[in-house]
């Protein structure tokens, strides 16, 4: 049914046009400093006094007042949206394909903790509770790998649509940059020069936009999904119940 693409497009619009609203924001504010300004003359230390400004990570953008409130609700939207998302989808592969179901579980569980993890990100702010938002960054993230990698498999093995041969590739592609760029912001983030860490703010935003994309192309799943699949989440099919059970 037509009317479900709105999910994957609403994902995408929620979280790439929110979390930039926030960063314009912060920018205004001169809360962070812009992503093109590469000096460090203005870049906050502990030793700082003066008038500075923090490094443009999507993170740092939703610290201060009043962009902070504007930044939890973005991300607790997307990350509600983006589990919406991945129970829909498990059920669409649940339906057309069934003899998936363990890789798509898979991929659900890491689908769900990386929507936990980012609302956990979302909801403790960097500057009052830094442990808990940047383990909750740190989970989202590794588990946005595992996820874009599973979902790319599974494009691959599952005849959704019969636009695969088209979608497989390019998600092949974002899943390479998703998981490259995220190692290269790891170690970039913990770097102590300013220059690194604003690199690793750039590969930053563009996993954001990347992942964005990545969900986006699944308007084209979600124009064949209809409203009937969600029953397979509650239903267990023939075809996995226990050997024993069929034979008695």
């Amino acid at each position: 049914m037509i009317f479900w693409i709105i999910l994957p497009i609403s994902l995408s619009l929620v979280s790439l046009i929110g979390t930039w609203s926030v960063y314009a924001i912060a920018v205004y504010n001169n809360h962070v400093c812009s992503l093109g300004d590469w000096g460090a003359a203005k870049y906050c230390n502990k030793n700082d006094s003066t008038e500075c400004c923090l490094v443009p990570t999507i993170s740092s953008s939703g610290t201060s007042l009043p962009e902070n409130s504007l930044f939890s609700a973005i991300i607790s939207g997307g990350a509600f949206l983006f589990l919406v998302f991945s129970i829909f989808h498990h059920a669409h592969i649940m339906e057309k394909n069934a003899k998936q179901a363990l890789l798509s579980r898979i991929a659900l569980v890491f689908g769900i903790v990386a929507a936990t993890g980012a609302f956990a990100a979302g909801n403790c702010n960097p500057g009052n509770l830094p442990l808990l938002h940047h383990l909750g960054a740190a989970l989202s993230f590794i588990c946005i790998c595992f996820y874009t990698v599973l979902l790319t498999s599974l494009t691959g093995r599952c005849l959704l649509t019969g636009f695969e041969k088209y979608l497989y590739p390019l998600r092949i592609i974002s899943s390479a940059i998703q998981i490259s760029v995220t190692i290269g912001y790891s170690i970039l983030f913990a770097q102590p020069d300013y220059r690194a860490i604003h690199i690793s703010a750039v590969f930053e935003w563009m996993l954001s936009v990347n992942l964005e994309l990545f969900e986006l192309s699944y308007v084209v799943e979600f124009a064949y999904f209809y409203s009937w699949m969600l029953s397979n989440l509650l239903i267990k099919r023939d075809e996995q119940k226990p050997l024993i059970l069929a034979m008695s």
